[in-house]
């Protein structure tokens, strides 16, 4: 796989579509993003001494029905990843890792379709590390280095990262970190708020939960997931 690394972008992700007429799969990593964005156009703060790279993905015959198994196997990656350096990570359905009831990871992934099939992806990563906070989210975000208080080299971390991402079946390990089920949150419908109980997750990446006595289905598009920090 060809490696870019980068002093700044403005997106990871940006770069790497970009090079999709290339055809081949491609890593790229930045030390800082300028406009680094999560899921639904939101910003993601990207200062220097954190994780951002993205990765380009070609496939052969790979059903767009299947495609939560690309966001399972990043999420799964990372979560395997703060193991491995002595966290106890959670997923937040559906593409957010936290630490302790704060947000340590986000995960954007940006599918390319030919017919009924995906044929490429591209998963950004943004996973903090040493990296410091706006004041704005000192509160309900956080990085390795504050849950463990040891200097970790970004470097470490990306290589650990990258070795869990090309893992065969990672995606398998999504449902064992996945988080609060069973338990009361709150779902945000439009301007909506309603209490729920989680249930699970189906292979599409739907969520079911229990509103008013009734399951549900929930898809990421339509709903976000509210926790009690969050």
């Amino acid at each position: 796989m060809k490696r870019v690394f980068l002093r700044e972008i403005n997106s990871t992700n940006e770069y790497a579509k970009a090079r999709r007429g290339l055809g081949e799969n491609l890593l790229v990593i930045a030390e800082r993003q300028t406009g680094g964005r999560g899921t639904k156009g939101r910003s993601f703060s990207s200062q220097k001494g954190g994780v951002y790279l993205s990765l380009l993905t070609f496939y052969k015959d790979f059903p767009a029905l299947n495609a939560f198994q690309i966001m399972q196997g990043a999420a799964a990656a990372v979560c395997e990843t703060l193991v491995c350096f002595g966290l106890k990570p959670k997923i937040k359905w559906a593409n957010d890792v936290y630490v302790n009831g704060k947000k340590i990871c986000g995960i954007l992934i940006e599918n390319a379709l030919k017919g009924k099939c995906i044929a490429s992806s591209v998963v950004g990563i943004g996973l903090n590390v040493s990296n410091e906070l706006p004041k704005e989210l000192v509160d309900i975000a956080t990085t390795i280095y504050k849950e463990t208080g040891k200097e970790i080299a970004v470097e470490e971390v990306i290589e650990t990262l990258v070795r869990f991402l090309e893992e065969k079946n990672i995606h398998e390990k999504y449902a064992q970190y996945l988080g609060w089920l069973n338990e009361e949150v709150t779902l945000v419908i439009g301007e909506k708020e309603t209490r729920a109980k989680l249930l699970s997750v189906d292979e599409a990446g739907g969520l079911w939960a229990e509103v008013d006595g009734e399951k549900k289905r929930f898809v990421a598009a339509e709903v976000s997931l509210r926790i009690a920090r969050d």
